[in-house]
């Protein structure tokens, strides 16, 4: 992989992995567009390991939710009394509704990395769950709060978020809909999404960066890759989060429905190979 490769890659990790738009999916596209091979472990390494740099900037962006969630479970974990803070009572929703996804991809890693990475899986996944996107503004009332979420609710919302190891469902568009047909409001559901993706994306990066450094993309490329994304993310973040709490979601299953079909053209004619 060259720097330039490397850039590209950062600058789509950045803008996509916040946006209901699949990360995954605009990675495997832009790296066959540009010659690399999809199914190579070294390529899907890099990819999930860039996604350091778009973790960093989330905490970054969010470190005020996070150290005060970490400070009331800890609190709650040695004092009883603490237990009563909500704060304590959301840092354990947290971390259930991160639980599924970390399940799903470590046990389903080899059918994450092969089969679902062929164009036409992405092409699939960006135009049914534009679908699923538009029946969840639909029917959204948005008259629940983040104060209101229930294990029950955080357990369907982390479920949801397994679908996004699907390339072309995406993980912020995966929690959003879920969030919205259970009443929440979009921003808070938005914030909450955020916050459930940083084990897994933290999780995949560990698992994935001994192959990617010692592959063939090598530790340069990957370097510029993930100060990259740093940088694009943390404004794509802020972007993302001021957007939903004016707009509805709407938007990008016009992009999503778009860029499906451009991709079953491009496949159908042979202007582009599935894998």
């Amino acid at each position: 992989m060259t720097i330039f490769q490397a850039i590209i890659l950062g600058i789509v990790e950045g803008l996509t992995e916040f946006l209901p738009v699949s990360s995954t999916g605009h990675q495997t596209v832009v790296a066959k567009m540009m010659g690399l091979t999809i199914d190579d472990p070294s390529i899907t390494s890099f990819i999930a390991v860039i996604q350091v740099g778009a973790i960093a900037a989330l905490i970054l962006y969010l470190r005020r939710d996070i150290v005060r969630l970490a400070v009331a479970w800890f609190r709650g974990l040695r004092d009883p009394a603490a237990r009563r803070v909500d704060d304590y009572r959301m840092a354990w929703l947290t971390i259930i509704g991160s639980v599924p996804i970390v399940l799903v991809g470590l046990f389903a890693r080899d059918l994450i990395k092969g089969p679902l990475r062929s164009l036409w899986v992405v092409a699939a996944g960006l135009i049914v769950w534009g679908f699923v996107m538009l029946v969840a503004e639909a029917v959204a009332k948005q008259n629940r709060r983040e104060q209101d979420l229930t294990l029950r609710d955080v357990v369907i919302i982390g479920v949801a978020q397994t679908l996004a190891l699907i390339p072309g469902v995406s993980r912020s568009g995966a929690t959003i809909s879920a969030g919205l047909m259970l009443g929440y409001k979009r921003a808070e559901v938005t914030r909450l999404g955020f916050l459930l993706g940083i084990p897994a994306l933290a999780g995949a990066a560990v698992l994935e960066t001994p192959e990617a450094l010692s592959g063939g993309v090598g530790l340069v490329p990957t370097l510029v890759g993930t100060v990259v994304s740093f940088v694009v993310a943390y404004f794509t973040v802020g972007w993302m989060l001021r957007f939903v709490s004016r707009h509805t979601i709407r938007v990008f299953v016009w992009y999503r429905w778009a860029l499906g079909v451009g991709l079953i053209i491009a496949l159908s004619t042979g202007a582009l190979a599935a894998t």
